[in-house]
C-alpha cells in the first residue's frame, strides 16, 4: 500500500530520527511512504484568523497533491499533523474559505476537502494494524514502562482532530502494548509542555515540561515517548529529569529490529 507522505520541516533537521525510523518501519510493514514533491512548510501553527488565507495554501496544496494520486495523506509530525487536518476541516465545512482559497489555484483543480488525513499512529492502527504490528515484533519491549506523551496538538480541537477522546485517550497506549511494553497512565500525559511560549517566556516551558515529566516518573515510567519535535525538545532541555524521552518511532524501530 502507497500513502502520500508529508514530513514537514523539522524532520528534515532537529528530528531526523522521527522521519527515518518512520520510513523504515513503515516499509517493514508493507507501507510505501511516498513524499510529496515540492512540499512547503505548514507554517507550524494553524491560523485562527477567519480572513487569514494565504498561510493555509501550502497545507492546501500537500492536501490537493494527495487527492490527485487518489492517497490517504499521512503526516507523523504532531504540530504539521494538527494545521493540515484543520485546514482541511476548513475547506470540507467553511464556504468562505473554501472559495478564497481555491481562487489562488487553478480553476479546474479546486479542492474541497476530500483527502483523508492520518496521523503516523493511526495509519499504524487503521491501515496495518496494532495485531500485525505485534506478529512483526521481534524485539518484545518487556518489562519497559512507558509513558506516552500526548501533548495538546494531536487532541485538540477534539472534534477536529477526531484523533481520540482528548481527556482520557488511549491509541498510544494501545501501541505501546503492541510492542511488548507496559503503558503507564499519568495525568500530565495530554497537557501541554509550554512549546509555542518558549520566546515568550522560557519559564513557562520550564515549568510544564517539569510537570509532566515528574508526573509520568511518579507513576513509575521509565520511558517517556511523543510523536512531537517540540515536545521532545522541550521535555529534554526543559524536564529537569534524567528520564529519556524518544519518538514513537524509534520505540517501534527497536522493537521490529531496525534499531
Amino acid at each position: 500500500m502507497t500513502v502520500s507522505y508529508y514530513p514537514g520541516c523539522t524532520l528534515k533537521t532537529k528530528a531526523k530520527n522521527l522521519d527515518l525510523y518512520a520510513r523504515k518501519c513503515a516499509e517493514a510493514l508493507g507501507i510505501a511512504l511516498e513524499e510529496i514533491p515540492e512540499w512547503q512548510c505548514c507554517g507550524g501553527c494553524y491560523p485562527v484568523a477567519k480572513d487569514e488565507i494565504a498561510t493555509k495554501l501550502s497545507s492546501v496544496r500537500a492536501l490537493a497533491a494527495a487527492k490527485e494520486k487518489g492517497q490517504t495523506l499521512v503526516t507523523v509530525c504532531s504540530a504539521c499533523h494538527n494545521v493540515i487536518k484543520r485546514v482541511n476541516h476548513d475547506m470540507q465545512t467553511d464556504e468562505e474559505i473554501r472559495d478564497k482559497v481555491n481562487r489562488y489555484r487553478a480553476p479546474d483543480e479546486p479542492y474541497e476537502g476530500e483527502t483523508n488525513v492520518l496521523h503516523y499512529i493511526e495509519m499504524l492502527r487503521d491501515l496495518v494494524g496494532f495485531d500485525k504490528i505485534k506478529e512483526k515484533v521481534v524485539n518484545p519491549l518487556a518489562g519497559k514502562k512507558i509513558a506516552a506523551y500526548y501533548g495538546c496538538l494531536l487532541l485538540r480541537p477534539g472534534k477536529v482532530m477526531a484523533f481520540d477522546n482528548p481527556e482520557n485517550p488511549s491509541i498510544l497506549e494501545d501501541f505501546i502494548r503492541a510492542l511488548g511494553a507496559e503503558p503507564v497512565l499519568y495525568p500530565a500525559r495530554n497537557e501541554c509542555c509550554g512549546g509555542y511560549l518558549t520566546l515568550e517566556d522560557p519559564e513557562i516551558p520550564k515549568k510544564r515540561s517539569e510537570t509532566v515529566l515528574q508526573s509520568a516518573q511518579n507513576h513509575g515510567a521509565e520511558v517517556v515517548t511523543t510523536a512531537c519535535p517540540l515536545c521532545l525538545y522541550n521535555l529534554q532541555k526543559n524536564g529537569g529529569s534524567e528520564i529519556p524521552v524518544v519518538y514513537i518511532t524509534e520505540l517501534l524501530a527497536e522493537a521490529l529490529g531496525l534499531k
